[in-house]
């Protein structure tokens, strides 16, 4: 938690709007590498240690598997969002370092964002008690993040134990909340990819992830650690 504050000064100091934002959608990958529910990732982390900002230098080059980002980067300079609804992946650097920067560049910008996070853990998945905790901890005594307005940031009950989830069968408190976002962003390699890669949305949508296990890279014809940022206008 330490760190958080160091990357999103880093990403302010990006003047470009288009470069800033792929080098925290950068940051959103890199967090998803650190994943201790994976036993190749889990004994690299251990051994030889990751830092957040080398492994944001160390993805897989461009072009990725599925490459949407200069799509998004294109929409995202023309238009904010209303509501955004994210599903988050796992707890630690992957959170803290990759979606909170993205979230709040999307407050910046004037974006109400829900947070949603499991019920119940999973693997290596936050919860929804730790990302309320670890939320309060990173606000100021204003109630902003890293200087900038957090009141438009709400956490949401999933209702979801596993690191996949059904969309159809999510809590009714998300599905309230959820019912006017304009755009929705799942993370993780279980949410994004393996259960809702090709899901038509409503709204516009990510998927974003790193791909971990080496049928779903034979799958998708990409790499092992190759990446996914897919992105699809309603």
């Amino acid at each position: 938690m330490t760190l958080f504050e160091g990357v999103v000064h880093r990403n302010d100091e990006i003047e470009d709007d288009g470069k800033r934002v792929e080098n925290l959608i950068r940051g959103v990958l890199a967090g998803n590498i650190f994943d201790l529910g994976f036993a190749q990732l889990a004994e690299v982390f251990a051994k030889d240690g990751m830092s957040f900002l080398a492994s944001c230098q160390n993805l897989v080059s461009r072009p990725w598997v599925i490459d949407d980002l200069d799509a998004f980067k294109s929409k995202w300079t023309k238009k904010s969002w209303e509501k955004a609804v994210v599903f988050v992946d796992n707890s630690g650097a992957d959170v803290i370092l990759g979606i909170l920067p993205f979230a709040r560049e999307l407050l910046r910008r004037g974006t109400k964002v829900i947070l949603a996070a499991n019920d119940m853990p999973s693997i290596n998945d936050v919860t929804y008690p730790e990302l309320v905790e670890m939320i309060d901890k990173l606000r100021d005594r204003d109630g902003k993040l890293a200087g900038v307005d957090a009141s438009n940031l709400l956490v949401a009950n999933s209702g979801n134990d596993l690191p996949v989830i059904d969309l159809s069968s999510v809590s009714p408190e998300l599905a309230f909340m959820a019912n006017d976002a304009d755009l929705v962003a799942l993370e993780g390699m279980g949410r994004a990819i393996e259960t809702n890669l090709y899901a038509q949305m409503k709204c516009d949508s990510i998927k974003i992830g790193m791909v971990k296990h080496p049928e779903v890279a034979q799958f998708l014809g990409g790499r092992l650690y190759d990446c996914v940022f897919k992105f699809n206008e309603a």
